[in-house]
């Protein structure tokens, strides 16, 4: 059996290639990098910001509140505007709202943080990358790619580093 600390593609790999005795024990570490994180308090800031700013944001979207266009309206405009299928929209809305409370609560946070990451880069791509880099511009037009780049930073930094200090995934891991 390849032991704990081995690394990770690794077990991914070997999962394939084992006995049928092994293959249970090996899965199970490769699940471990989900929930493996460090007590660092630095991923407690970036989740936090990401949370706040992602339920600021999904709750415009999706409930219409802060002056927001709510589901059906704003899965309409993306589909019309974007050409996105209404059920990536509905996924990309749900990213945003599991992505604002895993973030919260610091469960599930790479998932999360990946679902999150899929969604921002749509938004850049799609919504900003053709107004240029920066975020203030001329009145009447759109935003361009800065502060979708910095929630996109935040998101792999989070990715990578996992939940850190006072997270669900940090009690999981121990």
């Amino acid at each position: 059996m390849v032991g704990r600390k081995a690394h990770k593609s690794f077990l991914f790999c070997r999962a394939w290639s084992l006995p049928d005795g092994d293959l249970s024990a090996t899965l199970e570490g490769t699940v471990d990098w989900i929930f493996q994180t460090d007590n660092s308090f630095s991923y407690v800031f970036l989740r936090f910001g990401l949370a706040l700013t992602f339920f600021a944001h999904s709750s415009q979207q999706a409930l219409g509140w802060h002056g927001g266009k709510g589901l059906t309206d704003q899965l309409t405009n993306w589909q019309q505007k974007y050409h996105v299928p209404m059920a990536l929209g509905a996924f990309g809305l749900f990213s945003e709202v599991f992505g604002a409370v895993s973030m919260t609560f610091g469960f599930l946070v790479r998932p999360a943080a990946f679902c999150l990451a899929g969604f921002i880069v749509s938004a850049l791509y799609l919504g900003h990358w053709e107004h240029g880099f920066f975020l203030a511009q001329r009145h009447g037009r759109g935003t361009g790619i800065e502060y979708t780049l910095a929630l996109l930073l935040m998101t792999l930094a989070v990715l990578v580093g996992g939940a850190g200090a006072l997270s669900i995934d940090g009690l999981i891991s121990r």
